[in-house]
């Protein structure tokens, strides 16, 4: 089993590999109670949590929240709250969040929020909440405004990623959590690159990849928590791939949308002068052998006022990550209007 160690204020570690999940209850030892949140389809991995717990002495109770992203919304936070409240839930307590990027960013948002503050342990089930959301102590519910407009920082206490989780995943959710790995690659690993272009699967070196990816984010995490730093390179391809998840009213996974920003993030270099036609064209060609969209169609004008209220924007700036050669990311703040819709056409349909 690998371990990846994540720096700051309240360090922590990431357990990657087989049976990882079974190191909750000791990360957990002398805990009077948690709750373990989870969605419908996990009930049995929940379960087993709650056995493995009250087997060592911690009284533990499911909280079930709805699937995906319908679980991050405030109505949702609220019921969960007040279960809390029934089952005595204190400071002294834990919440342990079970299942994808959506559950573990809304079991981080309660811990964060109840009693002003009690740990958490994600157990991601998918590539994405492994790779992504369960690291860095991001934690949020969405608005009609936007994704993740209402959040906290609150690290976990650890994360257990237990590949073994991954054998019954679906292609297609596979597939979205490769975008946040190879992501990875092209801002900071390029080890990573190299893996995913010899398998575009990701299914031969899982463990290795899911281990590059959660150290780059642990190395800009463990430096800038809040997101006023390095950590900002991390949002790669987000500024158009969380506009499209929000037009799509969600139908869209976070990966395909994160996809096609990256394919944007690099034409829109290409257009500054920072990326050589061949590195723009590595982007498409890389997203695209791993089975992940390059394209996207949608009013133009309605995207670009949604990227102005994500909340990496900044005041009346729109603001890019984007790439100044492969592996050196830098913030473009509102580029040319020409450069964003030559862009824009390489990506739309």
């Amino acid at each position: 089993m690998r371990r990846v160690a994540v720096a700051g204020e309240r360090p922590y570690e990431v357990f990657i590999g087989a049976g990882a999940q079974m190191e909750l209850a000791r990360v957990l030892e002398g805990t009077a109670r948690a709750v373990v949140v989870h969605a419908p389809p996990l009930a049995a991995a929940a379960g087993a949590a709650v056995e493995t717990l009250q087997t060592a002495g911690v009284a533990a109770e499911a909280v079930v929240v709805p699937d995906g992203e319908a679980a991050k919304t405030a109505d949702v936070a609220a019921g969960a709250w007040e279960q809390f409240g029934r089952l005595g839930l204190t400071r002294t307590d834990a919440v342990v969040g079970i299942g994808g990027g959506a559950v573990t960013d809304l079991a981080g948002f309660l811990a964060a929020t109840w009693a002003r503050g009690v740990r958490v342990i994600q157990v991601p089930t998918s590539l994405l909440g492994m790779v992504d959301a369960a690291v860095g102590g991001k934690t949020g519910i969405n608005t009609s405004a936007g994704k993740n407009l209402v959040g906290a920082f609150h690290p976990p206490a650890a994360v257990l990623a237990d590949t073994d989780a991954l054998a019954g995943l679906p292609g297609a959710e596979f597939r979205s959590g490769l975008a946040e790995v190879v992501k990875c690659g092209f801002i900071a690993d390029a080890e990573i690159l190299r893996l995913l272009a010899e398998d575009p699967t990701g299914r031969l070196d899982t463990e290795e990849l899911i281990a590059r990816a959660v150290q780059v984010k642990a190395d800009a995490v463990g430096q800038d928590l809040r997101d006023t730093g390095v950590r900002e390179f991390l949002n790669y391809g987000h500024t158009l791939g969380h506009a499209i998840e929000r037009i799509e009213d969600f139908g869209w996974r976070h990966g395909e949308a994160v996809a096609v920003g990256l394919v944007f993030a690099a034409e829109l270099a290409g257009q500054a002068g920072r990326l050589t036609a061949d590195e723009v064209d590595r982007h498409r060609t890389l997203v695209a052998a791993m089975g992940l969209p390059v394209r996207y169609a949608g009013d133009w004008a309605r995207i670009q006022q949604v990227m102005r209220v994500d909340k990496k924007a900044r005041g009346a700036s729109l603001r890019f990550v984007v790439l100044d050669g492969i592996g050196n990311p830098m913030i473009l703040t509102d580029p040319d209007q020409a450069w964003l819709d030559a862009a824009w056409a390489a990506v739309s349909e």
